[in-house]
């Protein structure tokens, strides 16, 4: 008899953990928890079953499909974007290949179970490309089929797995004499540059926010590494929690779009050190532009356009600009280096 579980890919990460301990908060006693890295004792504990092995080993995909059902998979696993831009072929076969074989996993569940498996997947800003910044100021908060052109391999990747998810969910194996069963339940979001309390920034492409209240909660000087004018989307990490959740949860037939965009506020680099200041003083930040990462985030959009998914399943955000600074990151941040 198969067991019936909720797989979580990527599940020591940050995302990962804070999936498992709200998955678990709400009653959730059967998740299976897989990662590359071992899963941390806290996350194991609320997991029925953590596993340390890699999304490409097929041995373990076909392990995953023989022993369990598999009603609900969260895919967090990636390799993020700075990363990539070193390693552009290995982050194609991890953020590709590796969901591909998840996909594959995802349809074969479906068939035995008689049902669509509902497969969750966190996109990113970083499949955006705007030309340049005049049309980045003209063209504002974007829509999710506009400027699809990604200057990275990370935003390539999220934008080719999106359209998988698409494939497997409308047309999977169409040609087949005998057709799928059920298909898969796709449903992805488009996450803007995430903050983090919990996690020490790792020089990814976005993380000059965080970076800033970090140096400044040590009392350290921080060199900005893009421009004091540039602007995009940001979200507070509860709030990238609560909308898997709220996707997850929403009725099928209330759904336009396997693709979503949400965000919470929009700010400068500026606006980002002068809200640093207001809590420290004596923070020390300069603006020293890194001419390679500024190109990347100069072809981010300034904002998002999330109007569909607020009216298909009612996003909302819990943190604007000023919660997340005052209730989340500087409380959270100043207690780590206390």
């Amino acid at each position: 008899m198969r067991k019936e579980v909720i797989l979580v890919t990527g599940a020591s990460g940050e995302m990962g953990q804070a999936l498992i301990e709200r998955l678990s908060e709400e009653g959730a006693n059967n998740i299976l928890a897989l990662d590359v890295n071992q899963v941390p004792d806290t996350t194991r504990a609320r997991c029925q079953l953590a596993i340390q092995g890699d999304i490409l080993d097929a041995n373990l995909i076909n392990r995953l499909i023989a022993e369990f059902a598999i009603p609900r998979i969260f895919h967090l696993a990636a390799l993020l974007s700075t990363r990539a831009e070193f390693t552009p072929e290995a982050a194609h076969n991890v953020n590709v290949n590796g969901t591909l074989g998840l996909l594959r996993l995802a349809a074969e569940q479906s068939s035995w179970l008689g049902k669509p498996v509902r497969f969750m997947f966190p996109s990113s800003v970083a499949v955006y490309g705007l030309p340049d910044l005049q049309t980045k100021a003209q063209a504002g908060a974007v829509k999710e089929h506009q400027w699809n052109m990604p200057a990275t391999m990370y935003g390539c990747n999220k934008l080719y797995v999106e359209q998988l998810g698409r494939y497997y969910a409308r047309y999977y194996r169409q040609l087949a004499v005998e057709d799928p069963c059920c298909g898969v339940d796709f449903r992805s979001i488009r996450f803007p540059g995430l903050i983090s309390a919990f996690t020490l920034p790792t020089g990814g492409t976005s993380d000059y926010g965080p970076e800033m209240l970090h140096h400044a909660a040590q009392g350290k000087p921080y060199a900005c590494f893009v421009r004091a004018d540039t602007t995009m989307p940001f979200m507070a990490m509860p709030d990238a929690i609560k909308a898997l959740m709220l996707l997850d949860g929403a009725p099928a037939e209330r759904l336009t779009s396997h693709v979503y965009n949400i965000t919470a506020f929009s700010l400068s680099a500026a606006q980002i050190r002068d809200l640093t200041l207001s809590f420290y003083p004596d923070a020390q930040i300069t603006f020293e532009p890194h001419p390679k990462r500024q190109r990347i985030v100069d072809s981010w959009p300034v904002d998002q356009d999330d109007t569909k998914a607020r009216a298909d399943w009612g996003w909302q955000p819990d943190y604007d600009l000023r919660r997340a600074f005052e209730e989340y990151l500087v409380p959270n941040i100043a207690r780590r280096y206390a």
